[in-house]
């Protein structure tokens, strides 16, 4: 279990570490998986094991994430968790100087292609997932009117629709309904443009 509910970063040698695309990776992963090691990481990235132990303890260095309970009782293997329940990244933290702000640039382009490389990798599987799973999955572009203000409280409630269904998920997953149950990944943006 996380130490902490939520990890604001707001320093850029954290952001730095986190916004290394092999870190990235791992730290998602290790999200998904709530607890791992290192062997465990480096056969899904298909790295060696020294170099996925290397990145962990970068993570862990800046608080990202944490020792975990070993899950087996020989002991042998470190085990790793997320530092906390989610990490959030504001832009407001990181306008104060150009060094600051091109990190946070770097970090959100480094975020999206990993987001689009995920979205990909589903669109190259569709096929195997079955009509069930593919008629839930969904991509959609919206194109509103808005003031900075409605874009804020749509996002306050989406997020609210979030936590919502990931606490009913997990609550029903605890209580043993696993059936059908499966990883699945929403990528929102919200942003302004102009034509």
């Amino acid at each position: 279990m996380a130490s902490q509910q939520e990890r604001r970063i707001t320093d850029t040698g954290t952001l730095k570490a986190l916004s290394h695309p092999l870190r990235m990776k791992l730290y998602r992963l290790l999200f998904v998986a709530e607890a791992a090691t290192a062997s465990q990481l480096a056969e899904q990235v298909d790295e060696a094991v020294s170099l996925v132990s290397y990145h962990l303890r970068k993570l862990a260095e800046h608080g990202l994430i944490e020792a975990a309970d070993p899950q087996r009782a020989d002991g042998r293997e470190r085990w790793w968790q997320p530092a906390s329940e989610t990490v959030s990244i504001r832009d407001e933290d990181f306008r104060d100087a150009p060094e600051k702000a091109a990190a946070h640039l770097a970090a959100s382009r480094m975020f999206v292609d990993q987001r689009a490389e995920m979205y990909r990798g589903y669109l190259d599987t569709r096929a195997h997932w079955g009509a069930e799973w593919n008629e839930a999955a969904h991509d959609s572009e919206s194109l509103l009117r808005l003031t900075a203000e409605e874009l804020g409280a749509l996002k306050k409630d989406l997020h609210d629709l979030l936590r919502r269904y990931d606490e009913q998920g997990r609550a029903r997953e605890a209580a043993g309904d696993t059936e059908g149950r499966e990883h699945v990944a929403l990528h929102v943006y919200g942003f302004p443009f102009r034509v």
